[in-house]
């Protein structure tokens, strides 16, 4: 089982992957030992893989005072030295799952949260599926009234997995959704409440105001609620995606972070800007269009799929 989780994370990765073996076969031809040259083509390699500035000069400073006590010469030197230093910085990222949840009372209650086009309500969905196939019993909330498109896609991943769903008509206030999920959620004994909100673009005062309305909502009908708020980035918008965790965390506190798209792109490396920048921990990506290609996140598992490990 974990051996074919690791060759469709490898798969999903392989833009990503190609991207960085190439850079660092590149970097090393013509060169026996890692100097200035090697460091700086390895610098420009991670750069390309959307790893960030700041993340990369941390990893080449590593690398170099490595440089002076190790004797690297190769590629097979490099791509190790290099693969231990971005696991590095990987493991010293804070880390958390939801399997806590099964000890909360019920309903487990779940907001998502992100801007439109990221895979917010694909991500709702897919959580279903995980959470059905656990034996969870599951109810999806259409909070997301302004776009009607969000709500017959919900409505499909509700017949897929079984699960129950709440919905208003559209232009209804999001917040009587998400009063009348939880309610419901209640009265059924319901162990996961997933929301999905609307996502118009993150720097428009009104949706954050929506949301943290929906938040006090949830909070004054349960003590508690939201247990999670999990906000959704594009994996294949790179570094640019960073910026909207501030937005969204100071409106309800994001308690992790999903990144979709991981398979679209050859920016894969902001994983690694994420781990190493935010404080947020990545808690699952998207790694396919399958229902079951949204994974919970292993650093160590990662790096191997990155180096083809």
């Amino acid at each position: 089982m974990v051996g074919k989780v690791l060759d469709r994370l490898r798969m999903g990765l392989q833009k990503t992957q190609a991207g960085i073996l190439e850079g660092l076969s590149r970097s090393i031809k013509g060169h026996r030992t890692l100097d200035e040259e090697v460091l700086d083509e390895i610098e420009a390699t991670l750069l390309q893989a959307d790893v960030g500035p700041e993340t990369t000069s941390k990893i080449i400073s590593r690398i170099r005072e490595r440089g002076r006590r190790e004797k690297m010469e190769g590629l097979k030197a490099v791509k190790k030295v290099v693969k231990e230093e971005i696991l590095a910085i990987m493991d010293s990222a804070p880390t958390a799952d939801m399997s806590h949840s099964m000890s909360i009372p019920r309903p487990y209650v779940i907001m998502v949260v992100g801007v439109n086009g990221t895979g917010k309500t694909t991500t709702a969905g897919k959580l279903a599926r995980k959470f059905g196939k656990e034996g969870k019993k599951v109810l999806l909330a259409a909070a997301d009234t302004f776009r009607a498109a969000a709500t017959e896609q919900l409505e499909i991943w509700a017949k897929r997995t079984g699960a129950d769903i709440v919905r208003h008509k559209s232009g209804s206030d999001p917040a009587a959704v998400a009063f009348d999920a939880l309610s419901a959620a209640l009265s059924r004994r319901t162990d996961i409440l997933i929301i999905d909100t609307a996502g118009r673009l993150h720097t428009r005062t009104n949706l954050m105001e929506q949301l943290k309305k929906i938040k006090r909502v949830l909070g004054g009908l349960l003590e508690g609620a939201p247990h999670e708020a999990l906000l959704v980035l594009d994996a294949t918008t790179g570094q640019n995606a960073i910026p909207q965790v501030d937005y969204f965390n100071q409106a309800v506190g994001i308690s992790g972070i999903v990144l979709s798209k991981l398979d679209g792109t050859a920016k894969g490396g902001v994983v690694i800007a994420i781990r190493d920048r935010l404080s947020i921990p990545l808690r699952m990506i998207g790694i396919g269009e399958g229902p079951d290609d949204l994974r919970d996140f292993d650093p160590s598992e990662f790096v191997e799929a990155l180096f083809g490990g």
